[in-house]
């Protein structure tokens, strides 16, 4: 089996691969994995707290410590896969994902846990560029785009499929079944890979830049660090304005470094390319408001409309299959209408969908529900997949690695920023609307039923019942006021965001078969 160069067109022998359709969906697989490790342990997060005593700090740092390490070894471990192999970097990244997988299932104390999280997140960021690089090179130029499509389904479809998947396991199994799930299908993956994935490199073995590989994962580390504290330290308090201040700092360090070496990890030339730039801007955007939603949508199922866990989960289903039909598909609404009309034809009907959750209320029935994730998910299948190409196809072939990583941190990046801002929003609105609710209460019952939804029902249980009930009624509208002011915010966001894209979007791409071909592969290339 040949392997693939990096500088010139992809390898015949490759391209004609009987089996590419094949590897695909063994890189699809791997991916999905990766995505919902991240999405699926919310569901869990109440039995560890129960098992294992997690304080909220705890509870914080086990879903933070995966995001901050992945988002911030992106770029770096892309760049690796390029010069080093992107199939040996991917089998790497499975087997460590594998074993601390089932180390982390039989931790015996938060601390364990968290450290097992963080190695995860080294893990996760071997293996996600390395998915989407290989497919990029291992299709020929004419079945790029859907094949990018088919990755950009599975990418989405996955954070909602986490839930459900760990309500089911949580059904029958401990906690620790969330993460033991992911050790046979690390095999299954594993296994294929190494017998039917082919390797591939930059030929011409250009240096890795150590240098700039470690000022981004310092300015990425400052930046989510300073946005996963915001909301528990303050935005305005001296440890996250001086991570702001830094992450400023050291980007501002960073363009410097690449613009003066030779063999730059992330050439910021780059960014001259106007498509490059729209496609990483709105890639972060959307995956603010995508991660946001699901968010708020969790509490919303479980808190402000009682559901279990496991119910709630499967609410969110329509969504992620949704997605998987639609997304392959949308290549040849592409080719039709235009990227230009497919991006921002997208954003604007995500937008709607958010608008719609933006106006239910807890008594509001399922079927509008529905009706706002088929809305959404519609938007995100037109959506992801061109913008996803667009970023993956305006980097040089040998730049495949840096290219995917450069996908998956604005997503990375938008997800954390997102969790953050429209879980502010959604505290400011609930506080907002408790405030003349709890004059009644004592001081420490007071404060807790203040905090949260979660906090204001637990508060409750300790309450005589008419006490009770009013206080749930109260701490159900206020949710359902900070949740109309988060997802009406970011819906805002979106559908500005549609306009600006449509505006912006390079006049001579906007139409013509260019929409699913590469476009110049030089830094100004649009």
């Amino acid at each position: 089996m040949g392997r693939h160069g990096g500088g010139g067109s992809p390898d015949p022998e490759i391209e004609s691969h009987p089996r590419r359709w094949l590897i695909l969906y063994i890189l699809c697989l791997s991916l999905t994995m990766v995505v919902i490790s991240m999405s699926s342990l919310n569901v869990a997060l109440p039995s560890i707290q129960r098992e294992l005593g997690a304080g909220g700090s705890d509870l914080q740092w086990i879903v933070d410590a995966y995001v901050l390490v992945f988002a911030g070894l992106l770029l770096p471990f892309g760049a690796l896969g390029d010069r080093w192999g992107r199939k040996r970097v991917l089998v790497i990244g499975m087997t460590l994902f594998g074993i601390l997988s089932a180390l982390a299932a039989f931790s015996t104390s938060p601390g364990q846990i968290i450290a097992y999280r963080g190695g995860m997140g080294v893990a996760a960021a071997l293996v996600m560029p390395a998915t989407l690089s290989i497919a990029t090179v291992i299709f020929p130029r004419s079945e790029r785009p859907k094949a990018v499509a088919i990755w950009a389904a599975f990418a989405g479809a996955g954070g909602a499929l986490g839930p459900p998947i760990s309500g089911i396991l949580l059904n029958f199994f401990w906690w620790g079944s969330v993460f033991l799930v992911a050790v046979p299908v690390a095999g299954v993956v594993l296994a294929g890979t190494l017998w039917i994935v082919p390797e591939s490199r930059d030929d011409e073995q250009r240096p890795l830049d150590v240098v700039g590989a470690l000022v981004s994962i310092a300015a990425l580390g400052s930046l989510l660090f300073a946005v996963i504290e915001g909301p528990e330290l303050g935005w305005g308090s001296a440890p996250v304005l001086g991570m702001f201040a830094a992450a400023t700092v050291l980007v501002w360090g960073f363009v410097r470094w690449e613009r003066r070496i030779r063999h730059p990890m992330l050439d910021p030339a780059y960014f001259a390319n106007r498509l490059f730039s729209l496609g990483a801007a709105t890639i972060t955007l959307v995956f603010f408001g995508m991660v946001g939603m699901f968010f708020v949508l969790t509490q919303y199922f479980q808190f402000a409309q009682g559901h279990t866990p496991l119910d709630a989960g499967f609410r969110n289903v329509p969504l992620a299959a949704t997605m998987m039909i639609l997304a392959p598909r949308s290549p040849a609404f592409t080719q039709r209408f235009g990227a230009r009309a497919s991006i921002s034809g997208g954003l604007l009907l995500t937008a709607t969908g958010l608008g719609i959750m933006a106006a239910l209320t807890p008594a509001s029935p399922y079927w509008i529900m529905v009706i706002a994730l088929v809305t959404t998910a519609t938007g995100l299948s037109l959506f992801m997949p061109p913008s996803t190409h667009i970023i993956v196809t305006s980097l040089p072939q040998h730049k495949a690695g840096v290219g995917s990583a450069v996908n998956d941190t604005t997503r990375e990046v938008g997800a954390a920023i997102g969790i953050a801002v429209l879980g502010t929003l959604l505290t400011v609105g609930y506080r907002s609307g408790m405030r003349t609710h709890v004059s009644g209460l004592p001081d420490a019952a007071a404060e807790g039923a203040s905090d949260s939804i979660g906090a204001a029902l637990r508060v409750s249980r300790d309450l005589p019942a008419e006490q009770a009930a009013r206080l749930t009624e109260s701490a159900v509208d206020a949710f359902n006021r900070g949740m109309t002011l988060a997802m009406g915010v970011s819906a805002a966001l979106l559908a500005l965001t549609a306009a600006a894209t449509y505006l912006l979007y390079p006049r001579e791409h906007a139409a013509g078969r260019h929409r699913q071909e590469q476009p110049d592969n030089s830094p100004a290339g649009a």
